[in-house]
């Protein structure tokens, strides 16, 4: 018996047309996946949808039937790829949910053909579909496969060791990691997990330092303040150094160097903050007396500049010290030869001891083959003489460069922030690459050697008393980015002097820092070899044994997206992409580095509480695309906006270099969430105790949905012995408190700019009151609003 159809509804059309298109989508880009050995999946379900939307044009009840069981096989195909993992499950059912949604609606349902029936088999079978889809999403949301929940014991957190106290003021923050240990902790406590929730803001300053029309797209505010007294010390992007009122937020001097606007600052245009010195801590002066003034720059700060200078300035009025190199300036340019205005820039604070300020600086990444090279200075503090260099292309000629002389050009440099030890007598340079990063060919033995490399260097004479390479032959942009941290670590014999060095690999090296040599185990492990550009791969590279590297290499199935389109899409993006786990080497076609970039940590480093021997970080995991291309390929009005994605410019090399985190065409990472984490560390077990996700989509997701993602972070985190952690730099725009027991949320703050900066923390000498200082200036690569805010928070005054 045949059927009659009457006309079809404008719907029942409408709604063919959308599955039309969609399964014509979805079977193109489907097939090639499957060309490229990907899953079937998407092939499979395009024809599906065809055949239904043909169904549909028909009015032809199969339509419904076909859709239910297309659904039913995308769940069972969801659950055999990722489980139960809400991030992975829902871009895979999403929209083919909302379509049966639609479909068996009444209004639509009964229309798909002249019978008008709605509640029958197809309906039935549609609708266990949904209930599953349903059921299935709301049981994803209980589970949790990324996390580790754990804390540590009441014990550990009330029983501080007298040691991690020593030489600890509540009162200040008198250096860039916090004191000269680089831990980023302070001592205190009226800030607990029990009052956290009360913080209020005291008040909020602006430094008035916004981008220039010349600026680099990477306009960053990554400052630290430093407390000293009761003043407040920034400095801006553009190096104005401001000291502002500790409790107030009043301006009380500002310094503008006025640097030089006309060159070019292809890349950086940021100041991570100033060095403090105090000669009366060191009996050089007589210290002053409550009454009286200090002799005029007895107390210094150091001011780096972007245009290649280094400044000493008094902390009392901001004026430059006189006594210092040529009327308060060293000109950091000297040695290095042509080219060094706006490619070498001292963005980090530079190291201050007794005798010594030393200074390192960055060199554009990706520039050129001939660039200034990366020499470590020691300058004698009071009077700006040199006294020492440390050149990484002449390591042992450390006696001061004469004058006309010039430094070996392009060797590794350190951009970061350093470390020293005064007892030992010792200063941690982290280094980075000889620039460019993936072209290779032109390094030396001595640039190979001090590639990614913890170097101790002796503080008298600038020679290498050792060393620890992190990453041989590095093609990946993996230099040391993280100041290295100082704690003296509990063992079965006592303590041990430690120092940890966090990387962008994730390894956290911890190393006895007399030596250099391993408390926690690394072993070398093979890694994938061969380049299409003739470079060559080290066959091998280290790894800790206390690493927050991945677990497992990215594969297909751990491509993302908002729906099943733009996540088809990125797996094509991943199948075209060469890929072989860890240390892939860039490549013409393109390589997948994982992590990337950023990295797992970054200048942010990590927080230690060397009373409670715990350690707070902030991992990221977010996958970047590295493509070699032949200069002579490149159309010559392409080129990098600035910052250290696009195409990068790598002048004298024959191939150039593509740079970017792995996205979808929706703007959205394409490997699955979660992308950032906090997390604690017991540095007497070495173990991890608790990992959490961090951060929320409100400021980077269409209409501002919070949704618990786990973003990325830019921002440093710090803890106290008041059990309180704090941290910013999220994608969304808040300073966080966490309960560094067991890492649950207690409080945040809305910030009204993006917070990628380190956040200090101190107790008043004036008001009692302890005070909390975050930066929130944004940053222009990392692609958060920019400002220029210092904002203050204290306890309810009910809560003090």
């Amino acid at each position: 018996m045949s059927i009659e159809y009457g006309p079809r509804p404008l719907r029942i059309t409408l709604t063919a047309i959308v599955v039309l298109v969609l399964g014509a989508l979805m079977a193109v880009g489907g097939g090639y996946l499957a060309t490229l050995g990907g899953s079937w999946y998407y092939l499979v379900a395009g024809i599906g949808l065809l055949v239904v939307a043909a169904l549909l044009f028909l009015r032809h009840r199969a339509a419904i039937w076909l859709y239910a069981l297309l659904l039913l096989g995308t769940l069972a195909w969801t659950v055999y790829e990722v489980r139960f993992d809400w991030w992975q499950l829902a871009p895979r059912i999403d929209l083919w949910c909302i379509l049966g949604l639609w479909l068996i609606l009444p209004f639509v349902n009964r229309y798909v053909d002249d019978r008008l029936v709605w509640r029958d088999g197809a309906s039935g079978l549609l609708g266990l579909g949904l209930l599953a889809g349903a059921l299935m999403a709301g049981y994803s949301l209980t589970q949790d496969y990324s996390s580790i929940q754990g804390e540590f014991s009441d014990a550990q957190m009330q029983g501080a060791s007298p040691d991690g106290q020593a030489g600890r003021s509540a009162s200040g923050w008198p250096a860039y990691g916090g004191s000269a240990q680089g831990d980023r902790y302070s001592a205190a406590d009226l800030i607990t997990p029990e009052n956290v929730g009360t913080l209020e803001k005291a008040w909020e300053y602006h430094t008035g330092d916004l981008p220039g029309p010349n600026d680099p797209g990477e306009f960053t505010y990554e400052v630290t303040p430093l407390k000293v007294g009761d003043n407040l010390f920034i400095c801006t992007p553009h190096s104005i150094a401001i000291a502002l009122d500790a409790d107030t937020g009043e301006e009380r001097w500002r310094f503008d160097p006025s640097i030089n606007r006309d060159a070019e600052y292809y890349q950086h245009m940021t100041c991570r903050g100033l060095a403090f010195h105090d000669a009366t801590a060191y009996g050089a002066g007589a210290p002053a007396q409550p009454d009286q003034p200090t002799a005029r720059c007895e107390r210094r700060l150091f001011l780096p500049t972007n245009d290649s200078t280094l400044i000493a300035l008094d902390v009392e009025d901001g004026k430059p010290c006189e006594d210092f190199g040529d009327g308060g300036v060293v000109d950091l340019k000297a040695g290095l030869g042509e080219g060094a205005l706006g490619v070498y820039l001292p963005t980090s604070p530079p190291v201050v001891t007794e005798k010594l300020v030393i200074v390192g600086g960055s060199v554009t990444d990706n520039g050129a083959v001939d660039s200034p090279g990366g020499v470590i200075r020691a300058y004698d503090v009071r009077n700006g003489r040199l006294m020492w260099n440390f050149d990484p292309g002449n390591p042992d000629a450390t006696e001061p460069l004469a004058p006309g002389e010039t430094y070996v050009r392009s060797t590794p440099n350190s951009w970061t922030v350093a470390t020293a030890d005064e007892s030992l007598g010792l200063v941690y340079i982290p280094t980075g690459n000889q620039t460019p990063d993936q072209w290779a060919e032109p390094r030396t033995p001595e640039a190979e050697r001090f590639t990614a490399t913890l170097v101790a260097l002796d503080l008298e004479t600038g020679k290498v008393r050792w060393e620890f390479q992190t990453v041989h032959h590095d093609l990946w942009d993996r230099d040391l980015p993280s100041q290295p941290t100082l704690v003296d670590i509990d063992g079965p014999q006592g303590k041990v002097p430690a120092i940890i060095q966090p990387t962008k690999r994730g390894d956290l090296y911890v190393l006895d820092r007399r030596t250099g040599k391993p408390i926690v185990p690394v072993e070398e492990f093979s890694v994938p070899q061969g380049t299409d550009y003739g470079d060559f791969t080290a066959p091998t590279q280290p790894a800790s044994a206390l690493s927050y590297a991945p677990d497992e290499p990215l594969r297909e199935r751990d491509m993302w997206g908002g729906t099943p389109l733009d996540q088809m899409m990125c797996r094509i993006q991943f199948r075209k992409l060469r890929y072989d786990g860890d240390f892939t080497p860039p490549s013409q076609k393109g390589s997948l580095i994982y992590p990337g970039n950023v990295g797992t940590f970054n200048w942010p480093s990590v927080a230690v509480d060397p009373s409670r021997q715990l350690l707070f970080g902030a991992p990221n995991y977010l996958a970047f695309v590295s493509t070699m291309v032949k200069r002579s390929e490149v159309d010559p009005d392409e080129r990098s906006g600035g910052g250290e994605t696009g195409l990068q410019p790598n002048l004298g090399a024959p191939y150039m270099v593509r740079l970017g985190p792995l996205l979808s065409v929706l703007g959205l990472p394409c490997q699955t969430p979660p992308w950032g984490y906090v997390t604690a560390v017991d540095l007497r077990t070495m173990k991890k105790i608790w990992m959490h996700k961090n951060g929320t989509s409100r400021d980077s997701a269409p209409l501002g949905i919070p949704l618990p993602v786990g973003t990325p972070a830019l921002g440093g985190p710090i803890v106290t012995a008041g059990g309180v952690a704090f941290m910013s730099g999220t994608l969304d725009y808040y300073l966080r408190a966490y309960d560094m027991q067991n890492g649950k949320e207690l409080w945040k703050g809305r910030l009204p700019a993006g917070g990628q900066a380190t956040p200090i923390t101190y107790v008043s000498e004036k008001t009692g009151k302890q005070y909390v200082v975050q930066m929130a200036g944004g940053h222009g690569s990392f692609g958060t609003k920019i400002g220029d805010s210092v904002i203050a928070w204290t306890l309810d005054e009910g809560e003090k």
